[in-house]
């Protein structure tokens, strides 16, 4: 879906007024890893935020970063990326969820009961979040600057709706997150899961 470059730019201006959302994306570089995305929570609630004119990290419990390594799928190797990110993170307060969604496959099924085929990349990942209000996702690419991800374009960010992505997460999973963020933004408008 293509997207007005003011939209794009509305939204990273937004985000980037939150400090923690800035520090990732200026350092996420450091870590060497390829095909990344600040993306989740710290990108749609720090919209949230703004437009309900509140601190820009109120009610974001973690930041994730999402990269995508298929050459070697082992824990070791993901978890010495996530070592690595702790210590370049140590001095932010907040957490920094480091994750290769490359591995997904291998614990999403005990996770949230049901399978799911391997992703292909970061944005695959994104695509398969359980709302499209939530599919975001913004990288810096060397020499170019910062870059939106938003397949579902910005309707339902801007507009504070809250829509089903019947792609993968159980039903249950999108219930249980929308009741949760209404709780934290009751302005939020949450249209039901659709009926098959």
């Amino acid at each position: 879906m293509t997207s007005c470059p003011a939209t794009e730019q509305r939204l990273l201006d937004i985000v980037l007024g939150n400090p923690v959302c800035r520090v990732v994306l200026d350092r996420a570089g450091e870590l060497g890893i390829g095909d990344w995305y600040l993306t989740a929570g710290g990108v749609f609630q720090t919209v949230w935020n703004f437009l309900d004119g509140r601190d820009p990290q109120a009610g974001i419990r973690d930041y994730d970063l999402f990269y995508f390594d298929g050459s070697d799928l082992s824990y070791e190797a993901e978890d010495r990326v996530i070592e690595k990110a702790a210590a370049l993170f140590a001095d932010v307060d907040a957490v920094v969820e480091v994750r290769n969604e490359a591995r997904v496959h291998l614990w999403y099924e005990e996770h949230f009961g049901v399978p799911t085929d391997p992703f292909t990349s970061s944005a695959d990942a994104i695509d398969h979040f359980a709302s499209t209000t939530c599919c975001f996702g913004i990288t810096r690419e060397p020499g170019s600057g910062l870059r939106v991800y938003a397949p579902h374009g910005f309707d339902g960010l801007f507009g504070m709706v809250l829509r089903p992505n019947p792609v993968l997460a159980p039903r249950e999973v999108y219930e249980a997150k929308a009741r949760q963020w209404q709780a934290e933004w009751p302005r939020l408008v949450v249209e039901p899961w659709p009926e098959r």
